[in-house]
């Protein structure tokens, strides 16, 4: 784990709320140069601390209404199964994450529908048919807020 300081801490939660910053404006922000806090941001980078730096999209804004948690449990087991169904789910376009998860489900997906007959048809069609998909679980996202993380 890397030490982190007052600075690298700022430095890490004002890239979290807005990552299109550039190491000047930040630097003023702080009271370091450009460059001092160019090296800071590439360290936090280095050590994997800053793993990247990404746009995120309105999915409303681009027709996509809805948005369903999934939490789906396998019908078989093993390591075979496992990889048939990732290699197969990240292909479908509607779904955003895949995370493999311990509890009740084996994979927990976030999935992105223009309405819910939409989603109703991405569901019937391309995830049930999915090689080893057995019970599914699906939770209809009301509202999300965005909220700071631990530093």
């Amino acid at each position: 784990m890397t030490d982190l300081d007052d600075i690298d801490r700022k430095l890490i939660r004002a890239l979290a709320r807005d990552a299109r910053q550039s190491a000047s404006a930040l630097g003023k922000r702080f009271g370091l140069s450009q460059p001092a806090t160019w090296r800071r941001i590439r360290r936090l980078e280095e050590a994997g601390i800053i793993r990247e730096r990404h746009l995120r999209l309105n999915a409303e804004a681009l027709g996509f209404g809805v948005t369903v948690f999934l939490g789906i449990k396998l019908a078989t087991k093993g390591r075979v199964s496992l990889e048939d169904f990732e290699r197969a789910v990240v292909a479908i376009p509607e779904v955003q994450t895949v995370e493999h998860v311990l509890g009740m489900y084996d994979y927990r997906l976030r999935v992105v529908a223009r309405d819910l007959p939409d989603f109703e048809r991405v569901l019937r069609r391309r995830i049930m048919t999915l090689p080893g998909a057995g019970e599914v679980e699906a939770n209809v996202l009301l509202s999300e807020e965005r909220l700071p993380g631990p530093l």
